[in-house]
């Protein structure tokens, strides 16, 4: 009779044991531990975007639960719209895979939708690391100095596809405020188009973030390599002051209004994404996660000597900005969506 007693109150504790284990795991630890975490890349080797995800890759395993290892997938190519398009139609919806992508992507679909296979305001957004101005550059010796020189003759500048901020921004200036960009495409990366800046291929390069030309040219900036002739956002750069924003060149307020809104996703800094259709507690691990990162002191160290633009948005502010840059006024869109619209696409002019 005591030995059973015995038996049935070891079972009690064993039963309350198992129970208390079974309250205590984590489900998201035990999907992740073991497994291996890609984070895509739009661009090649080299650039700010590949530079951000690989520091991002290092802290995440910090904060995701199971310490899953991380890999880098660089994926250029058609300016960014390749692998937001695999991304979306293709990458694992399980939450293993996330990718970083151009701030220019809600545009391309709301304004051009050339080769988009995706709806921004299905992907689940996870985070940003933040954002400055993109900027517009001309090789000094070039002689490109001001604006002025575009509106007055050709001026070349290379861009990786009709989706980049660096074929769209000057392709609406020249339908809009009359530039003369002439823009040349097929480069893989902005580091590519630096070169060919430095070659002579092209005169000057559009769509770099500022903090990020910092990061990868600071020699450039420092010893007056490059001419800064335009920025792309809603506030000047503090230290750019004598440098238009885009809009600002717009002779009407229409003008205005349109370049605004061709302007409008650069408030998404540099968004990493994930698949739509990812379970909902694991979107919202890596957003905490993300969230985590970005406020680590060895994360922003190592972020700030980097120069990286770092000015964090979480997921939700975001998906905010892509579903305002889609839903804009239709008449809006349409005006902003002939402006961007390619050179020798059929459409009449």
């Amino acid at each position: 009779m005591r030995h059973l007693k015995a038996m049935t109150g070891a079972l009690a504790l064993a039963g309350l044991a198992s129970a208390a284990s079974a309250v205590r795991a984590d489900p998201i630890e035990d999907f992740y531990k073991g497994k291996t975490v890609t984070i895509v890349t739009s661009t090649g080797a080299g650039g700010a975007y590949d530079l951000s995800a690989r520091t991002m890759a290092r802290y995440l395993p910090k904060y995701l639960p199971g310490a899953p290892a991380f890999a880098i997938k660089n994926m250029p190519g058609a300016g960014h719209v390749l692998a937001t398009n695999y991304m979306y139609n293709q990458a694992p919806k399980d939450g293993t895979w996330i990718a970083v992508v151009n701030n220019a992507i809600p545009m391309v679909q709301a304004l051009d939708g050339k080769g988009v296979r995706f709806d921004s305001r299905k992907i689940k957004w996870i985070g940003s690391l933040g954002t400055s101005n993109l900027l517009s550059v001309a090789w000094s010796k070039s002689g490109v100095k001001t604006m002025d020189d575009v509106f007055a003759h050709e001026v070349t500048t290379g861009a990786t596809g009709t989706g980049s901020g660096a074929f769209l921004y000057p392709t609406a200036m020249n339908k809009i405020l009359g530039t003369k960009w002439k823009v040349v495409l097929g480069y893989n990366s902005s580091a590519e188009i630096d070169l060919a800046m430095t070659r002579g291929e092209v005169v000057a390069r559009g769509g770099a973030s500022y903090r990020s030309f910092l990061a990868e040219r600071p020699e450039w900036m420092k010893d007056k390599l490059v001419n800064v002739l335009l920025q792309v956002g809603g506030v000047r750069e503090a230290d750019l002051p004598d440098v238009p924003l885009m809009y600002e060149l717009g002779k009407t307020p229409e003008q205005q209004q349109v370049l605004k809104l061709i302007s409008s996703s650069v408030a998404m800094g540099k968004p990493f994404l994930t698949p739509p259709e990812i379970p909902d507690d694991r979107l919202k691990a890596l957003r905490h996660a993300f969230d985590l990162t970005v406020r680590d002191p060895e994360f922003i160290a190592e972020a700030t000597k980097l120069e990286l633009d770092l000015n964090p948005s979480d997921g939700e502010f975001i998906a905010g900005v892509a579903r305002d840059t889609i839903d804009a006024p239709s008449d809006l869109i349409a005006k902003a969506k002939d402006a961007i619209e390619p050179p020798g696409s059929g459409k009449a002019e």
